[in-house]
This record gives C-alpha cells, structure tokens and sequence, in this order.
C-alpha cells in the first residue's frame, strides 16, 4: 500500500511562488498596444487627430502656377436702333398723326368712310351691310364724342385754349353720330321694321332739339310712321278773308 501524503494548498503556493517570481523578473517588458477591432461592412472609421504618437499633417500652402488671365473688355456700347419718329413740329405739314390717315376708325375721317359706305350699301338695297356700317360709324362717333368731352371738362380753367377746341370737337362729334343715327333709322323703315326706327329718331331729338334741321326731319319721320299725331312745325292757319 502506498502511502498518500496531504499536502495543504497554502504549501503548494510557496513552492511555486519563488521560481515563478523569477521567471516574471526575467521577461522583457515591451509597450502593450491594443488591437484593432476589425469594423463592420459599411461603417467608415473617423480617426481622432489627437491622438498620442501620431503626427497630424496640415495641408500646405504651395506655391501654384500662376495661370496668365486674358483681359476681357467691355462690350462696346452700341446705339440701339429706334424707328424713325417725326419730330413734332406744327409748322412741318410732311408730318402725319396716325389718327388723321384714312385707315384709323377712331376719327372722323373714318367715321364718315363707314356712312358713305353705308349709303352705297342701302342704294344696293344690301340693307343688312349698311345697318352694320351705320352702327360702327354711331360708335366711332360716340366715343370721340365722350372723349372729348371728358378733355374738356379737365381742361376747364387750367387752359381754356385747349378746352374751347375740345367742346368744339365733342359738339362736332355729337352732331356726326346723330346724323348717323338718322340715316340708321331710314334704312330700318326701308326694312319694314318701325320699331327699331322710332326709338332711334327720339334719340336724335333729345339730343339735338326740336328747333334744329336734324331734330325737324327726325320728329317728321315719326309723324309719318304714325308715332305722333300733330305735326311738327304745325301748318301756318289759312285765314279767309271776305270783303263786303
């Protein structure tokens, strides 16, 4: 039998500690440096540049190539082409107004082409032609009418040179609608159509009066259409006289 000897554990730690002391002493010490934990697939790794050991190098300035720079100059300055304008001088009679040829409509020159078309056009008996020239020559009319009207009123003791000339172009205007008016209403009675004529004729005698030729011939037409029964001027009274 053999013999089985106890030995205490605190013995045990005596007999090692002395040679492994010994062997600890004799290692050479070398710097501990940590490994790099490998990264995960799509994460970029931001390095500090503080850190010990490691140089951070700044970008420096060098010196570049100096690259020659072509002088640009400035556009020339070109005049910019302007249609030809006629000065305005009064006295100059080979400069036209675009509103005195005959082409313009806003006129009185353009206004009268469309009555004289209009009578060519009844003449023709082409009545539906003439009642639409008529109608644009009333318009025209009409509106030059109103502007020179509205000139006159804001002329009116500022310059009453230019406001007189603007009253007498708005009664001019006036006078040229009605006539237009009249002879509008002619060719609605040559129609047949009295209703359309008769409110037409009483324009024309509001605005010009009973007592002038236009105002006379259009209260005539209404007597002859029947719209009234008294004639206008009334019939001088024939007096027989008898002698005894």
């Amino acid at each position: 039998m053999g013999l089985s000897q106890n030995v205490s554990p605190l013995n045990l730690a005596g007999f090692f500690s002395v040679p492994l002391i010994a062997g600890l002493t004799l290692l050479p010490i070398s710097p501990v440096r940590g490994q790099d934990s490998p990264q995960p697939d799509g994460f970029d790794r931001m390095d500090s540049p503080n850190q010990p050991g490691e140089t951070l190098n700044l970008p420096t300035n060098a010196p570049t190539e100096s690259v020659p720079q072509e002088s640009v100059s400035p556009p020339e300055q070109t005049e910019a082409v302007n249609p030809a304008i006629p000065a305005e001088d009064p006295e100059n009679s080979e400069v036209t107004r675009p509103l005195e040829t005959q082409n313009s409509l806003l006129s009185m020159e353009g206004g009268q082409r469309l009555i004289e078309e209009a009578r060519a056009a009844a003449q023709s008996e082409n009545y539906e032609q003439a009642v639409n020239k008529l109608q644009q020559s009333r318009e025209i009319f009409n509106q030059l009418s109103n502007f020179h009207q509205q000139l006159y009123d804001s002329f009116t003791g500022i310059d009453n040179r230019i406001a007189e000339s603007q009253r007498q172009s708005a009664v001019e205007s006036a006078e040229m609608r009605d006539l237009a008016t009249y002879e509008l209403a002619i060719v609605h009675r040559a129609q047949n159509r009295p209703e359309l004529a008769v409110p037409l004729l009483i324009q024309i005698i509001r605005s010009q009066q009973p007592t002038r030729d236009l105002g006379k011939k259009a209260y005539q037409q209404l007597w002859e259409l029947g719209f009234v029964e008294s004639p206008y001027p009334a019939a001088p009274a024939s007096s027989n006289s008898s002698g005894r």
